[in-house]
């Protein structure tokens, strides 16, 4: 029998279980699944809304070829568990039904593994009980990923908050992801152990946050991420949001106060609101340095009450209180003035990294390449200077020059020849980018590791500020 049945059944089941059973609600869904049924009107007691924002989950499910189709991704559900004798269809409305429910558990017990079954925190609670299975219907429960996390939840408590026109226009200056959008996690980025430091404590500190709060720990939970462009302050700050299931909140503070002057201190409370209402989340804030530099210039009156705005709105969110993470980036450390700086209860540095470092990211960033009598600590040794960014652009060079000879395996020389020409085109490096092709060159940029004697103020092989947010 085929998994494509075995997925369509375990959908079955799961509806069918979790239509019965009350107790049940939409955490206990797989986010596949749940995804289907979502939606963005005010549920009743049979939804199941324990979030307590709008939106629910209406009982009885009914399962179709198209919601099938959206849960499993299987073209045509029907057809691979027509021949099965406890399944049926209705030709009338088109749902699809288990008829023998004994029979269908049991031969989905026969295929699959407590391993599956505990993802699926449903599936997990209805077999709890049974003596052949050790199944811990909690611990599967407290592994799926919230409802919080899901963009049909963000898009719905967005529409429901801030669904007027000026609203909407300042919800263009603030990107919001659901961590299953982000594309990096943890294990694709190299740290150091500074680094990992920080983020195993902040981990921690948000795991335990309710403690935190009944001790009386209130000032924590607001980040500051140094280093120059391409260290990988924006691609850690996003893999800390993905891992952790967490909406990620982003904002650019150039952008905000680049909008009508009259507007910019509504903006800038907005952009909090934004989070406080998505928590808990990561709340992102990029250039940083902008707030200083706006502050000590003979900037618009307007714009330096947005920035007083911005500074008393991060006095006032919390981690412990809030459920809002905030973490703030900047390239340029030294421009920062003490008032920035003592917003900030944890100062990360992301310099630049060092030969043995950048062995490191060129063997995760070259983990899914062919390449040939490979050795990272050669290359490595070749390119002194370069951040986890630059060695991405090295990389795709490598791979294009390849392709051009029609080779999808890579040689050693080709990397090193690679190298050597982007040092030739780095005078271009300080040169403006047209717009569309800045992404593009740095695609999957900003892994980054470096040692503690890196400097953070190196030299910069920037592109500009977006060079820190590529994927």
């Amino acid at each position: 029998m085929s998994d494509a049945a075995l997925d369509v059944v375990e959908f079955l089941l799961t509806t069918s279980a979790y239509s019965d059973d009350r107790s049940l609600d939409e955490n206990d869904l797989p986010p596949a699944f749940r995804r289907v049924f979502w939606t963005g009107g005010s549920s009743d007691d049979d939804g199941g809304d324990s979030t307590g924002q709008r939106g629910g989950i209406q009982r009885p499910l009914s399962v179709t070829n198209s919601t099938a189709r959206a849960a499993t991704g299987i073209d045509r559900p029907w057809e691979v568990v027509s021949d099965l004798m406890f399944t049926d269809r209705d030709d009338f409305s088109g749902s699809l039904t288990i008829t023998e429910t004994e029979m269908a558990e049991r031969w989905f017990l026969e295929r699959v593994d407590e391993e599956r079954l505990m993802k699926n925190p449903t599936l997990a609670k209805h077999f709890e009980d049974r003596d052949d299975l050790d199944l811990d219907y909690e611990q599967a429960r407290e592994m799926n990923r919230p409802i919080q996390a899901d963009r049909v939840w963000i898009d719905g408590l967005l529409e429901e908050y801030f669904d007027d026109e000026d609203d909407e226009d300042m919800l263009d200056l603030v990107e919001v992801r659901a961590p299953e959008e982000v594309d990096v996690s943890l294990d694709d980025i190299v740290l150091t152990p500074d680094q990992e430091g920080e983020i195993e404590k902040i981990s921690k500190a948000i795991e335990h946050r309710d403690y935190l709060a009944e001790i009386g720990l209130r000032e924590i939970g607001k980040l500051l991420f140094v280093g120059p462009p391409g260290t990988g302050k924006t691609s850690t700050a996003r893999a800390l949001a993905r891992d952790m299931d967490l909406p990620f909140v982003e904002v650019k503070l150039s952008m905000i106060t680049s909008q009508y002057l009259g507007e910019t201190a509504k903006n800038v409370d907005k952009t909090f609101e934004v989070a406080k209402r998505l928590s808990p989340c990561i709340l992102f804030i990029d250039e940083f340095d902008f707030v200083a530099k706006t502050r000590r210039s003979d900037e618009h009156a307007a714009l330096k009450r947005a920035v007083n705005t911005l500074l008393k709105s991060i006095d006032d969110v919390s981690l412990i209180q809030d459920d809002v993470l905030l973490i703030g980036a900047t390239n340029h450390p030294d421009q920062l003035d003490a008032a920035a700086w003592r917003r900030f209860d944890e100062i990360v540095n992301f310099p630049k990294p060092d030969g043995a470092m950048r062995a490191d990211i060129l063997r995760v960033i070259t983990r899914a390449m062919d390449i040939e009598e490979f050795d990272p600590e050669v290359v490595a040794d070749a390119t002194e200077g370069l951040t986890g960014s630059d060695l991405r652009m090295v990389l795709r060079e490598a791979v294009l020059d390849a392709l051009t000879e029609n080779r999808t395996t890579l040689t050693q020389e080709d990397l090193l020849e690679a190298v050597a020409d982007f040092e030739e085109r780095d005078n271009l490096k300080n040169m403006d980018m047209i717009e569309g092709d800045h992404d593009a060159l740095v695609a999957g940029g900003d892994i980054g590791k470096a040692s503690d004697g890196g400097s953070p103020s190196g030299h910069d092989h920037s592109h500009g500020h977006d060079h820190d947010h590529s994927h």
